[in-house]
């Protein structure tokens, strides 16, 4: 590879998955002036593993989901990584209000009822024009009509189902199942396989570790190859990329400027929601625009408690709050309203005194602007409401807070009804700035056998990746990871390089 490429100025904006697989695959490609700008003070984005308790937590990406033509787990699978969850989301206990536990031979066939809609909506959203919420609830209430399921007790299953949705808008990060498309959801790709994969007592942070080389290098940090090629706390307030010299011009928020060859976007969803109107100088084309408004981006967050010692038996895995109507007017309109949007507390893989809690919507963003003791102190009513045993005062207790930080505005995209209604989809967002330019083309290609050709062409300058950008695994880091990946290849690809040039470099 010649010079210029080794020198070109290659800036990855964001340190999160995408951008760590996207700048660690160029560094294979033999591209050196490769740079990472982050907005926060450490690796990961959304992947963040923290000490907690016996060993430590996942206070964003927690599984690796599924194994078939899922890279993440071909990575991780080769160093013994990772490890099955078990039936921790099957086996859970439906709890009441009024701290009535269902009957396992109801909740399972509640389960059941659920479960079956999960094989057949494959098929059946294929030809739905609306919502995901509208096909779920007629599918669950036709199966509910049916003869061997007439005994079930109506109160009781729906109850259940309004707890079923809120799982689902975790699972989608969606506020309201009446935002997915129906049609839409059949975009994403579920990996054959275990889909509750975890990382054993090390966390997520062992991906990034994978990919910057930093156990096999022994560095003296999780950089790994990226050594000297991150810069943290530093966020990107304006990229200028219409400059008479075809290159690209940062502006972080330090006041320091920089200029590039080429960058590469993987901040989040959210982030150009929020900023890419002033962001971009000139403004984005209107399709790019199109697909950031149109693609859904929304918030799961996460309660972890930990207590001195389990207070539950040993088999049991966790339970799902089931809101008697006679109860919920005990929180509505009060400053515990939020709590109707806690899902369940389930046990925590290689975490043996701690449970973890799911929240969603806009009670999940409103917890976020809550005291802490005040979150701590709602967690408790609903563990001593709901549950018979005597409940001890925790140890230690911490959430997650993905959508009041200004570096990520949420959790994960999904396929939402505006994405449908304005015919956009990741490959919108895929799709880089580009300015015409000459370009070399290898021997390899070239007519002639001696000296490279030049040809006309499209040269990316500005890219998009992160995990919104993955036509089929959105919301998941493997198609984060999938979409550094797949823009590291197209600057390798423009120049001409290609995977035996990567491993000649290594």
């Amino acid at each position: 590879m010649s010079k210029s490429h080794r020198d070109l100025k290659i800036v990855v904006i964001g340190a999160g998955a995408s951008g760590v697989a996207c700048a660690t695959k160029l560094l294979e490609y033999g591209f050196q002036n490769v740079l990472i700008v982050e907005a926060e003070s450490r690796l990961g984005g959304r992947i963040h593993t923290i000490p907690f308790a016996e060993n430590v937590i996942d206070l964003g990406a927690q599984w690796c989901h599924g194994e078939q033509d899922n890279i993440v787990y071909q990575l991780a699978s080769q160093k013994d990584l990772l490890e099955s969850t078990g039936p921790v989301y099957e086996n859970y206990q439906c709890v009441r209000s009024n701290r009535e536990v269902l009957p396992d031979n109801v909740a399972n066939r509640l389960k059941a009822i659920v479960g079956d809609s999960l094989v057949s909506r494959q098929m059946e959203l294929q030809h739905c024009s609306g919502s995901l919420g509208s096909y779920l609830t007629n599918k669950f209430y036709e199966m509910l009509r049916r003869p061997e399921n007439a005994d079930i007790d109506k109160v009781l299953a729906n109850e259940f189902f309004d707890n079923y949705q809120k799982f689902e808008n975790s699972v989608e990060a969606s506020d309201s199942l009446e935002e997915v498309s129906g049609r839409g959801y059949l975009d994403y790709w579920e990996c054959e396989g275990d889909i509750l994969l975890n990382w054993k007592d090390k966390g997520f942070v062992e991906l990034l570790r994978l990919l910057t080389r930093s156990r096999e290098l022994q560095t003296s940090s999780d950089l790994g190859v990226l050594e000297q090629r991150v810069l943290f706390n530093r966020a990107v307030k304006k990229i200028l990329w219409n400059r008479n010299d075809s290159r690209v011009e940062l502006q972080l928020s330090n006041g320091e400027c920089c200029l590039a060859d080429h960058v590469i976007v993987t901040v989040s969803l959210g982030v150009l929601k929020e900023q890419h109107l002033q962001m971009f100088d000139p403004q984005l084309p209107v399709a790019k625009q199109r697909a950031i408004q149109g693609l859904a981006f929304g918030t799961v967050n996460k309660i972890f408690v930990e207590f001195l010692e389990p207070f539950w038996p040993e088999d049991w895995t966790g339970f799902t709050l089931l809101w008697r109507e006679e109860d919920l007017g005990d929180i509505r309109n009060t400053s515990r309203a939020w709590l109707e949007d806690v899902f369940g507390f389930y046990r925590v893989s290689y975490q043996p005194r701690v449970l973890a809690g799911w929240i969603i919507n806009a009670s999940g963003r409103h917890m976020e602007s809550l005291d802490r003791n005040e979150v701590l102190a709602g967690c408790m009513y609903l563990f001593r409401r709901f549950l018979h045993w005597d409940i001890p005062d925790p140890v230690s207790f911490c959430t997650s807070a993905w959508y009041t930080n200004p570096n990520f505005r949420g959790s994960y995209s999904f396929r939402s009804m505006d994405t449908e209604r304005l015919g956009t989809g990741a490959q919108d967002l895929a799709q880089p700035l580009t300015v015409v330019a000459m370009t070399p083309q290898s021997p390899a290609r070239s007519r002639s056998r001696s000296l490279p050709q030049q040809s006309r062409c499209d040269r990316p300058i500005v890219q998009f990746a992160g995990e919104a950008s993955s036509p089929h695994y959105y919301s998941t880091v493997h198609g984060a990871v999938e979409a550094g990946w797949r823009e590291a290849d197209r600057l390798a690809e423009f120049y001409g390089l290609n995977d035996a040039t990567a491993k000649s470099q290594l």
